[in-house]
């Protein structure tokens, strides 16, 4: 049933092999190019860069042969600039991913990503624009900080792209990120950019907060990291909100939207210099049981266990993992509502975040009724 699965696997399997050729001195220390214009102004700009190859069964568009895709999953430009001793502007874009407009092929479409200031009051910042919402840690890591090479399936909060929306946010930290709070109000599912059928008639924001302590080492700034490579010991707890007012459904049939999770990361470094990772979430999505085209009711939970080996390996290290997740449906009844995937890896780290292979294996089956699919993907990540 799966030889050509199998076949097509082996030629991803060889662009693996291939892709640990690549010279690693390329990518190894990079950090965003800085351009410093006097004491106080800085102009800073970075890229990123994320590829996969990937054999899906049954994926086919005749629905019983293997498909193999190589696609551009991220492809960015980061730039911000400091502008005085308390205001700093940020603009980020994102190319292709999907991320069409009329006038662009999905391939070749260039959207805003990030375009915020930054204000620092002296204890407090506060940020103006589009950008990531206070949400759970896998939104706030994005893609290229997380502990495995594909974005969560559970993570379902709303937003306009790429987890973003407009808006604006306060938050602060104390001794130094252990413990650290945010809060914003943003557009919501009112921004007609979404494709939403737009259910919040009355134009009501979406409120959107998140509070997290850190046990052992405190981890500074708003966004987040899935893993430190050893660099912290982290315990991390937090705790998420969000919610609009006739925000989910149609604007016929409007209900409110209120979603919320927990998650948890631990990492310590133990004997040898190896760094053992775990974490979890739990996740509740409730639209006030409204039938919704772009949100689902229901409730979602991630575990990933990952262990970094302290050994080099060639320009690098391996970190195999393990990851399930699980979406359970309220829209449908018992078993068939549940989607779940497990999944296997091994990270190739050679700087950290900025430079690493992945592969892995997955199997998703998306209700008791559903034959199970099975995918491989090998994925390459570079930033700078």
């Amino acid at each position: 049933m799966l030889s050509g699965f199998k076949r097509k696997l082996c030629i991803v399997t060889a662009v693996l092999i291939l892709s640990m050729g690549l010279p690693a001195l390329a990518f190894a220390g990079f950090a965003n190019a800085k351009v410093k214009i006097d004491d106080t102004r800085w102009f800073r700009v970075g890229l990123g860069f994320r590829s996969s190859v990937a054999v899906v069964e049954d994926g086919a568009p005749n629905g019983t042969s293997s498909a193999v895709g190589a696609v551009f999953d991220n492809i960015r430009l980061y730039t911000a600039a400091r502008v005085t001793d308390h205001v700093t502007l940020e603009f980020n874009t994102e190319y292709g991913g999907g991320t069409s407009t009329a006038s662009l092929d999905a391939d070749e479409a260039l959207a805003v990503l990030d375009a915020v200031v930054k204000f620092d009051l002296g204890g407090f910042d506060v940020w103006a624009g589009r950008f990531l919402p206070p949400s759970d840690r896998s939104n706030l890591d994005g893609p290229f900080f997380l502990n495995a090479y594909d974005f969560p399936i559970v993570q379902a909060y709303p937003a306009i792209f790429a987890g973003r929306d407009t808006g604006a946010a306060i938050m602060k930290e104390y001794d130094g990120g252990r413990f650290k709070w945010s809060y914003g109000f943003f557009e919501g599912r009112t921004n007609s950019t979404n494709g939403d059928s737009n259910p919040d008639g009355a134009d009501n924001l979406l409120h959107a907060a998140r509070f997290t302590y850190n046990f052992w080492d405190p981890e500074p700034g708003y966004y987040t990291t899935s893993t430190y490579h050893g660099a912290l010991d982290v315990l991390a707890v937090a705790f998420v909100i969000q919610h609009e007012e006739d925000g989910a459904g149609t604007a016929t049939t409007a209900g409110d939207f209120t979603g919320w999770n927990f998650d948890v990361l631990m990492e310590k470094k133990v004997s040898g210099g190896n760094v053992v990772s775990l974490e979890g979430a739990y996740y509740d999505y409730d639209l006030d049981d409204k039938t919704d085209a772009s949100l689902t009711q229901g409730q979602g939970y991630l575990a990933l266990a990952g262990y970094l080996i302290n050994k080099q390996v060639g320009w690098g290290k391996l970190q195999p993992y393990v990851r399930y997740q699980g979406f359970d449906r309220d829209e449908v009844t018992g078993d068939n509502g549940l989607r779940s995937r497990i999944e296997g890896g091994v990270n190739y780290i050679i700087d950290g975040q900025n430079a690493k292979i992945c592969a892995l294996y997955s199997r998703d089956q998306n209700g008791s009724g559903a034959d199970p699919k099975n995918r491989f993907v090998v994925g390459l990540q570079f930033q700078m």
